[in-house]
């Protein structure tokens, strides 16, 4: 049995060698030729480190085996490979082919637009219901159909109420007895002006117009019938009355809203809510006139989100001096929100790899070579996103082919995925303690400090609050990392202030290695 498995053995370590082979072979610099050739053969050049026989990015200061059995091989000064081992060299001949377009990174005003669908409905403020306080009989309607507009004064309708009459008969009889002590004792003088007064206030409480009360004054007659006059001027949206009609207080007779200005009631979804505010102007288009494009204001944002819809109603004041807007029409709204005030570095949505746990996207370096990097977003509006973090202005981002580019680099990846140990020595005079945490056996690359903003026990990923890291030449900024041991994330909490090292775990992805809390550390 021993027997069979060592060609078996030496079978799979003769393929990965070939595929290592190629990997180096497309990835690394060719031989020296000329002078620096014949220094090489010749034994002066000076060795630099020894570099893996199958190609992994794992390298030491002294010759050493692999686990196979195989040497390590000598980098000579001048033929040391590219610093960035998470370059991917793609032929000029196969760039052409893939149609690969690039576009640079560049400043620019994010303004993104927030669109929904509304209705027209009348402002709540400017509506008027037309009651009685008193029981009585419809004999005639001035106001008799749905639409009619109206203003403040308008007769309304003519009504007999025997309450009426009774209060009518009381103000005259009040009147007389004025006229009749008007030589009399002042105190009786001034108690019959109380009883007119009285009783003209009674008919005012009914909302008895005043012009129905001066005529009564100067006729001295009660009048059978009196006029129920509309105290607000508008459209009637509502009839109810009817001649003939016996009414009972407090019953509705009309519904009456004014409609210079109208409300639209807008259903924006919840993850849209944060850019709308008070103030902001909207841009309202109705189908009715496809012509026509109308201007209103954000007024209100109301405080519940309709469970079934996951949608808040967004209330926009507009004004309506032609009366073309009618209550319930259907209406598209866009609500266009600027990110800042300033410029924000940005590039286009199509240049974004997202693999779900990670956002890259591949920087054209020139002469075939294109850089995995990964990227912290943050707002997407008009096609573009904003770059928080990874990127500089003027780099340029594929933008088109880059999912076929990932594809070609797929080959490196699964070499990569061998595992394999980087030496990186640690900077500083800063060590974290031998408590802390440690998630990987991955050598520390890149130490930090911050304070833990959020935690997502789901995906095992902490947001940090970290200051600037001049190792990677990362300013102080906010993002995400990622933790190979779930379980260790339950000793922090958020707010908490930590000191972590970060390693790259694959092209442009950083997992925290270690982490311990701020108040723990020591300073040998």
């Amino acid at each position: 049995m021993q027997s069979m498995i060592k060609p078996i053995s030496a079978g799979i370590a003769l393929i990965i060698a070939l595929a290592a082979g190629y990997w180096w072979g497309n990835t690394q610099p060719q031989p020296a030729t000329g002078e620096t050739a014949s220094q090489a053969a010749g034994g002066a050049q000076k060795i630099l480190y020894y570099r893996n026989p199958m190609g992994l990015p794992d390298t030491s200061p002294v010759p050493k085996k692999d686990p196979m059995g195989m040497d390590y091989l000598p980098v000579y000064e001048g033929g040391e490979p590219p610093a960035d081992q998470n370059v991917v060299i793609i032929s000029a001949e196969k760039v052409q082919k893939l149609g690969v377009r690039t576009e640079a990174a560049a400043l620019r005003e994010l303004i993104r637009t927030v669109r929904a669908v509304a209705t027209v409905q009348a402002d709540e403020r400017k509506q008027y219901t037309v009651v009685t306080k008193f029981e009585g009989w419809i004999h005639r309607l001035h106001v008799n159909t749905t639409g009619q507009a109206v203003k403040k004064g308008d007769a309304l309708m003519d009504v007999y109420s025997p309450e009426l009459i009774s209060a009518q008969q009381e103000y005259l009889i009040a009147a007389r007895g004025l006229q009749s002590v008007a030589d009399g004792d002042a105190d009786v003088r001034a108690a019959m002006q109380r009883l007119v007064a009285s009783a003209l206030q009674k008919l005012r409480n009914w909302d008895i117009a005043e012009a129905e009360l001066r005529r009564l004054q100067q006729s001295g007659e009660v009048r059978q019938y009196l006029t129920v006059r509309s105290q607000a001027g508008g459209v009637v949206l509502e009839k109810k009355a009817v001649m003939g009609q016996r009414f009972m207080p407090g019953e509705i007779l009309y519904q009456i809203a004014d409609l210079s200005t109208v409300w639209m009631l807008a259903d924006v979804f919840e993850q849209d809510l944060g850019m709308i505010h008070p103030g902001q102007l909207v841009t309202i288009r109705v189908d009715a006139y496809p012509d026509k494009v109308f201007n209103g204001e954000v007024a209100f944002i109301y405080p519940a989100v309709t469970p079934e819809t996951r949608t808040a109603i967004v209330r926009i004041v507009l004004p309506n001096p032609d009366g073309v807007l009618k209550p319930d029409m259907y209406a598209r709204v866009e609500f266009s929100s600027f990110h800042s005030k300033d410029k924000v570095l940005t590039v286009p949505d199509s240049a974004v790899l997202d693999t779900g746990t990670r956002r890259v996207v591949l920087v054209d370096l020139g002469a075939g070579r294109f850089e995995p990097r990964t990227v912290k977003l943050g707002m997407h509006a008009d096609g573009y996103a904003e770059v928080l973090g990874g990127l500089r202005a003027g780099e340029a981002v594929v933008v088109k082919a880059n999912f076929l580019i990932d594809a070609e680099s797929n080959f490196k990846s699964a070499l990569n995925s061998f595992g394999h140990t980087t030496y990186y020595p640690v900077t500083g005079k800063q060590e974290i303690a031998s408590s802390s945490a440690v998630l990987s056996s991955l050598q520390v690359q890149y130490r930090g400090a911050g304070r833990i903003e959020a935690i997502d026990f789901t995906h095992a990923t902490v947001t940090l609050a970290h200051g600037p890291i001049e190792s990677l030449q990362w300013p102080a900024m906010t993002m995400d990392f990622r933790f190979l041991e779930p379980t260790l994330l339950q000793s922090f909490k958020p707010g908490q202030k930590v000191i972590f090292e970060i390693a790259e775990e694959s092209a442009g992805e950083f997992v925290i290695v270690r982490i311990q809390p701020a108040d723990t550390f020591h300073d040998h």
